[in-house]
This record gives C-alpha cells, structure tokens and sequence, in this order.
C-alpha cells in the first residue's frame, strides 16, 4: 500500500509540474483564438508527420538491435519496436521511467539480462545527446546572428547560472562528498569478503557488471557503420517530422527547413524537462522560440504548432504504445516473425 501511495504522489508531482508549465505557457493567451486556428489545421501534413516520427521509431528499434548484438542476443525486430513504443508510453506515467520499462520489456519477451539492456540504453541515450548537441552547434554556426540571441537568453545564461550556483557550494561540502565518497570505496575493500555473502550486495554487484557489460559493446560493436547510419536516419526523420508539420498552419508554412531545424533543438531541450512527455515545457520554450526568433509568429501561432505537435505526436505514441503492450503479452515468439526480419541484411561495415 505505501508504495503505491509513493507512486501515486510521485506521479502526481511531476503532473502538477507539467501542468504549472502548461500554464504559464497558456497564461495571457486568448484560448478563443487558440481553439480557431486548430479548427484550420491542414491535417494531412499533420499525418505525414506521424508517418516520419513512425520512421524514427523503427530505425531506432534497429539501431537498438545493433547495440544489442555484441552481448550474443539476436532479438527480433518486432519485439525490439514493441519493447521502445512501451518505453515512450511509461513515458506519459513517469519521466524517464520508459528507459526502465523498455528494457524490462524487452528482457522478459527475448530472455536477456536486463541490466546489460540498461547499459545498452545509456549508450544510446549518450549518443542522442551528442547528437542534440551536434545539432545545436550547427545550428548556430549557419544562423548565429538569428537564433543565437533566443538560445543565450532561453538556455546558455540559465544553464550557466545554474552551474554556477551548483558550484558556490563552500569547499568544505566539496570535500565532505568527495571524502565520503572515497570512504565508502575503502570500506567495500576493506570488508570485500564480508560483503561478499550479503545477498543484496552481490545483487547490486551484479547489476553494476551488468550495465558495465552493456556499456561495452560501443566498443565491441562491429556494425558501426550502420550504427552511425542509423543515427543520422533517425534524426533526419525527427528533423522532417518537425519541418513538414509547419505547412499544416498558415502563420508557420514559411519556415524553411534551417527554422525546422531550430524548432527541433529547441523542442528536444523541452523534451528533456523531467515531466511527463515534455507537457508544458515544450509548449512553452517552442512557442516562445518561434515568437522571439520569428516577427510574424505570434505566441498564439507557436502555441498552436506546440499544441498540435506534441497532441499529436503523444497521441500517436500512447496509441502504438498500448497496441504494443497488448502484443507483447498475448503474442508469443513466432518463427515468422524472424524469418520476415531475418530477411533484412545488414549492411557492410568498414569497422
């Protein structure tokens, strides 16, 4: 009972979180004008975005596979994009939990250990982020003197800020964490063989080895290649999946693709904001980036494309994401299922 109390409360935390962000991104809006201009929404380019996002989601199901590859399993491509769809839907419960959630998923339907999936993750996730940053840097080297005044103010200053005042902490705390951190690191060699027979010890033992081990295969990976390939599809389908929704509202189809490029990094930033599926804080960094950056959007528009662009995209992930849930309890293994999929060749790798 108490831990489903803590669980109800901790999920209620990071909604009501959500839902301040969502209001001061509404806050002194015109909801009238808002629920008008959704009425005008061209909902077949509203489509052909949930067709690249579908894209996305299937090359990174088999950029999973490859990471997968060097700890000796082969799962099927079905159940690696039914284990990612369940992952984004325990997004919508709890931040961040759909990492968990799809490793755990994974690891019950094709017999792998789930903490070497957990370190599988951690690798791509890392990937993801330097990727972002990549994105953001290139942005900023094309248009500098357009975006860059927007992201100082919106990202650079806060984050810097918030260093900063993360790092005013006196030397003293700084050396009772580092000094207590080295402790703890003494005492586990010191008592090693103590420790050694306490089940929960080796337990967290053994999930550190784990993890390690699934870290590792960015070294032992031997499709790198098609690994950096698969990168690039991926975000190429979020940066067309961003762009082709602008023409689906009068106020944004003349951005170009540089201004879908601007809009992904912002959102992905929003993205990143520990609510559940960005709900609020990617309504207001992108309808605040488009009315800053650009002088005929108005905070109204960009509401309006954050609105339709998160609506429909979480719309369409809790959809797969519960189809894939049903199929990955009530479908068992198939033999078909790898012969279809086994029929995809991996491409020739230089490394």
């Amino acid at each position: 009972m108490r831990k489903f109390i803590f669980k109800a409360l901790k999920f209620l935390g990071f909604l009501s979180f959500g839902i301040v962000l969502l209001y001061f991104a509404f806050k002194g809006i015109s909801l009238e004008r808002i629920g008008q201009d959704l009425k005008s929404v061209n909902y077949g380019w509203v489509l052909l975005s949930l067709l690249f996002a579908f894209g996305a989601y299937m090359a990174r199901a088999y950029r999973w596979n490859i990471i997968i590859e060097p700890l000796n399993y082969r799962p099927t491509f079905l159940h690696t994009l039914y284990s990612l769809m369940v992952g984004y839907l325990a997004n919508f419960a709890f931040p961040r939990i759909g990492e968990i959630t799809r490793c755990a998923s994974l690891a019950k339907k094709e017999k792998i250990p789930v903490d070497k999936l957990i370190g599988t993750v951690i690798v791509e996730r890392a990937v993801d982020l330097l990727s972002l940053i990549a994105l953001l840097i290139l942005l900023l080297l094309l248009r500098l003197e357009t975006f860059g005044s927007f992201l100082g103010n919106a990202v650079f200053i806060p984050l810097s800020e918030k260093i900063s005042s993360t790092l005013s902490f006196s030397w003293f705390i700084w050396i009772v964490i580092a000094g207590t951190f080295l402790g703890f690191i003494l005492l586990y060699f010191i008592f090693r063989e103590q420790l050694a027979k306490i089940v929960v010890v080796n337990k967290v033992k053994n999930l550190v080895k784990g993890v390690l081990s699934g870290l590792k295969t960015v070294y032992q990976m031997k499709r790198r290649t098609e690994f950096v390939v698969f990168t690039v599809l991926i975000w190429a389908f979020y940066l067309l999946m961003t762009w082709v929704l602008v023409f689906s509202l009068p106020a944004t189809s003349g951005l170009k693709l540089i201004d879908g490029l601007f809009i992904l990094v912002i959102g992905g930033l929003g993205m990143s904001a520990p609510v559940q599926g960005g709900i609020g804080a990617y309504h207001w960094i992108v309808s605040r980036g488009l009315a800053s950056v650009y002088a005929f959007i108005s905070i109204e528009d960009g509401l309006v494309y954050a609105t339709v662009s998160h609506g429909s995209q979480a719309i369409f992930a809790i959809t797969l994401g519960s189809l894939s849930l049903v199929l990955l309890v009530s479908k068992k293994k198939k033999a078909s299922d790898r012969k279809l999929f086994g029929k995809i060749k991996p491409l020739k790798s230089a490394g």
